[in-house]
């Protein structure tokens, strides 16, 4: 009887946990939906702007921006985005080895020298750098409670101060891109100096060519190198928000689908406790008949 009260007990555990990850799983649904649509409503506008300085800074002979100031990498920023909270599967640990994988082969002489600074976004990144000693950057980890434009470039602000005082050469952003509930895919992008886009010279050209042919004279105002000077700031500061909502909604796929699998394993769980709870029930039900039988026989006898 002991193991059927020990069996009963562990059913009722998991049964409670199986609820847990059903509630869980329900909530990060909730909370995955309006992720989602804040970055695929960001998406467009993204790619668009990228779009438009790319075509824009490459016509241009040169740019006073700072921003763009190619520099050797003694110095180096890397901006990791992770999560506050756990119960996400391999999230975290994921963007943490891709991370330790950037110093190990890009920074690794930048590490041994002391140079390499960590800005985390999220609590868990923060607390795995901090106990290894890394020089951390600030503390970041409030920026979910209220996850707005406004929040995010203030950090985007305090970064291109310190890239424009030297501080740091180089800056890079490891994070997680959200392609669906179930996929995430690790990303490493340089923040700053800001990247030329690739192949954006030959659209350029073949832009000049279409003008010449069909005649005619685009004007802008105020003038080119204005608008590029304007838009540089506002894409790096796009470009990390845009980081840090795709982490987000990926943190939220990641977490229901860790739930959905946990609340599967429950079930399974369960119904090998519901066996082996029937067999002890019914082992305990044959041992008292034998028992009974032997008595009533031995009163016989």
């Amino acid at each position: 009887m002991a193991n059927l009260k020990e069996v009963r007990i562990r059913i009722s555990s998991v049964q409670s946990t199986q609820q847990i990850t059903k509630a869980m799983k329900m909530v990060s649904a909730a909370k995955l939906k309006r992720a989602t649509n804040a970055i695929v409503q960001l998406r467009p506008y993204a790619t668009k702007l990228k779009e438009i300085l790319g075509n824009l800074s490459a016509n241009l002979e040169g740019s006073s921006s700072p921003y763009i100031e190619e520099r050797e990498p003694n110095k180096v920023l890397i901006v990791v985005v992770s999560s506050n909270r756990g119960l996400a599967g391999a999230f975290n640990m994921n963007v943490i080895k891709v991370t330790n994988n950037l110093i190990a082969d890009k920074y690794s002489q930048q590490y041994k020298n002391g140079n390499v600074s960590i800005l985390s976004i999220g609590k868990k990144s923060q607390d795995f750098y901090e106990k290894r000693g890394y020089n951390i950057v600030g503390n970041n980890n409030g920026i979910y409670s209220e996850l707005t434009f406004e929040n995010v470039t203030k950090i985007t602000d305090a970064i291109m101060d310190g890239f424009k005082k030297g501080e740091y050469d180089r800056v890079e952003l490891v994070y997680n891109r959200f392609k669906n509930a179930a996929v995430q895919i690790l990303t490493t992008e340089q923040l700053l100096p800001l990247p030329k886009t690739e192949g954006a010279a030959d659209q350029v050209a073949a832009t000049k060519e279409e003008v010449k042919h069909h005649q005619i004279d685009y004007i802008l105002e105020p003038s080119q190198e204005e608008i590029v000077k304007e838009l540089i700031p506002k894409s790096i500061k796009i470009q990390l928000y845009k980081a840090v909502l795709d982490s987000h909604a990926a943190e939220h796929g990641a977490r229901m689908t860790s739930m959905d699998k946990a609340t599967e394993n429950a079930g399974d769980l369960l119904k090998a406790l519901k066996l082996s709870y029937n067999q002890a029930r019914q082992a305990a039900i044959t041992t008292e008949l034998s028992e009974i039988v032997s008595g009533a026989a031995a009163l016989n006898g």
